[in-house]
Parts: structure tokens; sequence; C-alpha cells
């Protein structure tokens, strides 16, 4: 607890604006502020910036096809491809426009895909064609379907290297970025100020943005903004191609997704370093950065046990985390999906590569949120969910959360 009166080791920065969270949109909005000459600093727990979602994704920019006209999602995506694709032309970075294949494999699937079509040209993606199944063969041979939806402007970038451009854009024009700093507590005082503590130092700020992803949820309920929801971490394994199988396609080649889940299926995606991956699944994890099936936390296992919405979850997907469980222990069986549009593929076609935590915002009644959600508590602004696309839409968001911060003048 920070003392009510002005402790010893405190600094004030009654102006100054403190993030929480170096990943991709942390220090998006760190950049703008810096750009603005508001002072900010940037407290980030871990040695490096993007260690976590935002450095194990699938290195996609995606072009916005799938996502509800008129919702933040689509709005945000198509507003950050424009804005992302700028900033990498300026700092030099790759941009390797590949384009992708939405591939339907059944009737009940093409019809999904229509829809997908339909909310392509109502976002305005550029260039999304039908392709009938001759067509898919005729752009990619290994690639099987009954129809599919080819986005010519999807890309893959290296959004590592993204965010060490952005944590460099801050500390140059002033502000800090402080690795290895963990934030132990928030206490907002009122309208005054916000108190964050670090293990060696106590901040008095004049606003906090939470972009804290898979402790978003347990940071903003310490800074009292005890919205809804909770996060919830799922675990998205991949297998990579070995380097005699990753050439045979060049496209990203996803399936139609399930409408019943925020997820995307596993696909295929090319890597900016030569590589190519398959996934991700979806598998529960017991650890909030729990990357292998080993790591447990007693924490996060005692959440779920007490957690309502989580309980109501679970009752509602428990055969989906069956199958994903399932896919997780079993090679075979995690390539039978992506054998139903690539049916050449064997398991000595494929390899471990690096897993990724997925922060899954839940609602209290069991829903999986979907769309981004951004809430203010006074003077502190806590990113509640950012799924994908938020890696593409980064940029874009940060204007949005700017925009909710009230800077003066």
């Amino acid at each position: 607890m920070i003392p009510d009166g002005p402790a010893a080791g405190t600094v004030h920065h009654d102006g100054q604006v403190g993030i929480v969270g170096a990943g991709l949109i942390g220090l998006a909005v760190a950049r703008l502020l810096a750009l603005a000459q508001v002072p900010v600093v940037v407290f980030e727990k871990e040695p490096d910036v993007a260690l976590h979602q935002s450095g194990h994704n699938s290195g996609v920019v995606h072009a916005g096809i799938y996502y509800t006209p008129g919702s933040a999602k689509a709005i945000l995506c198509r507003r950050g491809v424009e804005l992302l694709r700028a900033y990498c032309a300026d700092r030099k970075l790759p941009w390797d426009e590949r384009g992708k294949l939405v591939v339907a494999r059944d009737d009940a699937e093409t019809a999904r895909l229509k829809e997908i079509e339909r909310r392509s040209a109502a976002n305005g993606v550029p260039g999304v064609r039908w392709l009938a199944g001759p067509a898919i063969r005729d752009l990619e041979p290994d690639v099987a379907g009954q129809a599919a939806l080819l986005s010519p402007t999807t890309a893959i970038v290296d959004y590592p290297a993204i965010a060490r451009a952005l944590a460099a854009d801050v500390t140059t024009l002033g502000g800090q970025v402080l690795t290895d700093t963990t934030v132990s507590h928030i206490q907002r005082r009122g309208d005054d100020a916000v108190y964050v503590g670090t293990p060696g130092q106590t901040y008095r700020l004049g606003r906090l943005v939470i972009c804290a992803g898979l402790q978003a949820d347990l940071l903003a309920a310490a800074a009292g903004d005890e919205a809804a929801p909770e996060i919830i971490p799922f675990r998205g394994e991949y297998l990579r191609l070995r380097p005699h199988a990753r050439d045979r396609v060049r496209h990203l080649v996803y399936p139609v997704p399930d409408p019943a889940y925020p997820f995307l299926g596993v696909h295929l995606t090319p890597r900016i370093g030569g590589e190519a991956d398959l996934g991700p699944n979806a598998v529960l994890a017991l650890a909030r950065e729990g990357y292998r099936r080993r790591d447990v936390s007693a924490a996060q296992l005692a959440r779920l046990t007490r957690s309502a919405a989580f309980r109501r979850l679970a009752r509602r997907h428990w055969r989906a985390g069956v199958h994903e469980f399932r896919g997780s222990l079993s090679r075979r069986a995690y390539l039978a999906e992506a054998r139903s549009y690539l049916p050449w593929l064997q398991p000595g076609d494929v390899m471990p590569a690096p897993a990724g935590v997925r922060a899954q915002a839940v609602d209290p009644d069991g829903s999986l949120v979907d769309d981004f959600r951004i809430h203010r508590a006074g003077r502190v602004v806590a990113v509640r969910n950012a799924p994908s696309p938020a890696a593409t839409a980064s940029l874009a968001i940060a204007e949005r959360i700017i925009s909710e911060l009230d800077l003066p003048g």
C-alpha cells in the first residue's frame, strides 16, 4: 500500500503518462505520446520488449476480411493495415504481401465463406475474389478445397522487429522504456493522480494505460477497475514444416473459421525468416504464461477454481476443449484438420515450433469476448481484450487509446 503522504523514493510527474506492458499496443501508445511531447514511461517486467503475445503470434498482417462491419476490429484493422504498412516502409522493415487463401471444404463452409466475402466488401478490403475448386488448384496445386477466397493484400511481417523499432522511437523522443521493471501495485488517489509501485521506485503519474495482455485483468483490478471480462489463457501450439515441405505452398492458407469461436483454426503461415508454420490450436493453459504443458501455476489453478465465468465456459464448450487437447497430445490428430486442405501432409513433414499463449477474455456469463475492449476508470485506461488482429491494428488501437486519455490541451 502506498502511504497517504509523499513517500520516500516517489518520483512526482503529474503530467507523465505511464504504460504497463511493452508489447505492440503499449509501445505504439507510448510512441504517439512521445511524438506529442507528452512525458511517458513504459514499465515492462521482462528483459526485452514483445516477449509474450506480440512476439508469439503468426506474424500476419490481416486485411480485415472476417470482422463484423462496424465493429472495432473491422474499423481498427483496416486503419491499422495502412498505418503499419507506412511504418514498415519508413523504417525499412520487411513487409511480404503473400496473400491468403481461406478454403471451404464442404457445402456448409462454402455458405459461411459467402458471408466472409460479404464482410470483406463491407469492410473495404481490396482485391478479394472468389475461387472455385479448379481455380484454387491453378493458384496452389497442393491445396484442396471446394471453394476459396483470395485476399491478395494479406501480408507477413516481423512483429518483434516492429516492437523494437517502436521502443527505439520512444527513447529517441525522450520517453522511457523500463525493462526488468515489474509493477507491484497500483493506486488511484481520487482524481488527482495514479501511483505505480515498482521494486525500486514509486511513480506518481497523471494517467496510466494498462496494455498488459495476459495480466490485463489482474492489473486493471489492482487499479480499481473491476469491469468484466476476466482473462483465461489458451496455449496456441504450432508445428513447423521441415525444409523439404515448406516451399510447396506460397500463400497463407486458412480454413473457414467456426463462427462459435474467436479463433481462426489451424492454418499454414509462411514466416519472414523462410520457415512455414501450422497452427495454432487452442488448449487451456494452466499458467498465465504457460507456453509448455508442464507450466502449471497454483495461483492460476485457484483462479480457475473460483471463476464462475470459467465454469460456464467449460460447460458450454467442453467438447471443443477435448478435441483441442487430443490434438495437443497426438501429432496425427493435430494434422488431421490441416490435411483436409493440405492432403499431402505427413507427420514426417513437420517438427515442433515455439508456442504462444492467447489472453482470451471471458464475460461473467461464460461468453468468449470477440471484439476489442478498452475501458476507462478515472485516470486509468485498460485494454481488457485485444486478440487477433490486435498486432495488425496496434497503431490504430493506440490512436483510440489516446482519444480515451482526455489529455489536457
